[in-house]
């Protein structure tokens, strides 16, 4: 069975045939490193690697690219406000480069513990590569699509054909201000920036740490243009598959279409492939509602952060996951049993069962339909007709591509939270204050776990 895909552009499965024989390049829309990245935006990031799985095991050599944006993302859509590193650093009384430097080493490691493969990516930062946005830019004026006003260079949308395109954005009788901020200068309400002055009149305005020199003036680059210049450094001109988050449709999605195809007069990516949301409890993630979900948090709380990757895997990607705890143990109870199914199948590894391998392929070529790929793993595990070193094999093929560490995390890190109350108790313990030993005794077997007192000190045991 082929491979399809739900290609945003034209809002149909197709087909997917490489631009290169035997080769495909990926480009991911990655964070912009001011503050910690949130468990809906790691769902955008874990789905290309299932996509990048699904094409290794099919034979294609991949490339992928993920960048990371330390600079030029303001926090109005409209190109106004402050630039997020900039404010992130003045609040946290620290450099734009420290701050970058900081959020992207945590982004990464975060990356890596979800299995994302992080030694097969290439993470080019933005601040890194002003000289490819200023090139890009100085083709756009040429052609004809960038003007100049008093805060920067824009692009013209009036002059792409249609604009828009990708998010099916209807610009007819489109308000300034209703997706973009007010800016009279500007010819057209969605004209975007291409380049942005850092030298302005009037008392608001102060010295930036990240700054370059250009044709234009001194500045920095405008949030869409990074990922045009470095997609096109890397994969080229015209690539196979550009993945982000849904909320990138309308906006920087679109802008990367018209100002990639308006500098090359020729298409930019064949496939745009976009996740759906990570809701909370059927909320929004925001920091107004208080329940913004860091991979850390899971890690404190369950020590297995894969549990997550599970769980969204158990939804196919172009509907909204669901989060809560509950959801969350439900997952780590289904990838617990898995590990310990594994355990008991002995020590001789079989021949893969082609029937399962080709329904478990099948499930992934429609669309990376993974919750139907999980529901074959677990028909393999209730099958009494394949052979334990069969199913054996059979589930190592099938975690090369969905990333679950089966049989390499069946031994489970106990939750910092857990260790800390464990290491009170004791000292509670120690001084003979039983009341509060007995209450941190609850509050371990709440989090999953029992204490037991040996003479040589506490044990922790999982309960559930």
């Amino acid at each position: 069975m082929d491979l399809k895909l739900y290609n945003t552009l034209s809002r149909k499965k197709e087909v997917f045939k490489p631009i290169k024989k035997g080769r495909v390049g990926i480009y991911t829309c990655g964070p912009t490193v001011y503050d910690y990245a949130h468990i809906g935006n790691f769902r955008s990031f874990v789905f290309p690697n299932i996509l990048r799985r699904v094409l290794e095991k099919s034979g294609f050599k991949v490339k992928q690219v993920i960048n990371i944006t330390d600079v030029g993302h303001l926090v109005s859509e409209g190109d106004t406000g402050e630039d997020k590193l900039e404010k992130s650093a003045k609040a946290e009384g620290k450099t734009a480069s420290e701050i970058a430097s900081f959020y992207e080493k945590d982004f990464i490691t975060n990356l890596k513990e979800l299995n994302a493969e992080t030694g097969k990516i290439i993470f080019p930062r933005a601040s890194e590569h002003i000289k490819e946005q200023i090139a890009l830019i100085k083709v756009l004026e040429k052609k004809g699509f960038a003007y100049k006003i008093s805060d920067g260079i824009y692009f013209d949308t009036s002059r792409f054909k249609n604009y828009g395109k990708l998010g099916k954005i209807n610009l007819t009788g489109l308000k300034e201000g209703a997706r973009v901020a007010v800016n009279p200068e500007k010819r057209n309400p969605n004209d975007f920036a291409l380049w942005k002055f850092s030298h302005q009149e009037g008392p608001e305005q102060t010295q930036r740490q990240q700054e370059w020199p250009s044709p234009w003036g001194i500045g920095f680059p405008g949030w869409h243009i990074e990922c045009s210049a470095m997609s096109m450094k890397y994969l080229g001109k015209y690539f196979d598959v550009h993945t982000g988050g849904i909320d990138l449709i309308p906006v920087h999605h679109t802008n990367e279409i018209a100002q990639s195809e308006g500098a090359t007069g020729g298409k930019f990516v064949n496939f745009w492939l976009h996740p759906d949301f990570v809701k909370v409890d059927n909320e929004k993630m925001s920091k107004s509602l208080g329940n913004i979900i860091t991979p850390k948090m899971i890690k404190e709380k369950t020590g297995n952060i894969l549990a997550y990757r599970y769980l969204i895997l158990a939804t196919h990607y172009r509907k909204i996951s669901n989060f809560n705890w509950e959801a969350l143990a439900g997952a780590e109870k289904s990838l617990e049993k898995i590990n310990n199914y594994w355990s008991g199948l002995g020590k001789k590894i079989g021949k893969a069962d082609k029937k399962y391998v080709n329904k478990f392929m099948n499930a992934l070529n429609d669309d990376l339909n993974t919750p139907k790929a999980l529901a074959v793993l677990w028909g393999l595990v209730k099958d009494k007709k394949v052979s334990p070193a069969d199913k054996k094999k059979t589930l190592m093929e099938f975690d090369a591509v969905l990333g679950l560490g089966i049989g390499k995390s069946s031994k489970k890190e106990i939750p910092e939270s857990v260790l800390k109350l464990a290491e009170e108790r004791e000292a509670y313990r120690k001084n003979k204050d039983w009341q509060k030993s007995d209450e941190l005794r609850n509050k371990i077997s709440e989090s999953g776990y029992a204490v037991e007192d040996t003479s040589s000190g506490y044990k922790l045991r999982r309960i559930k």
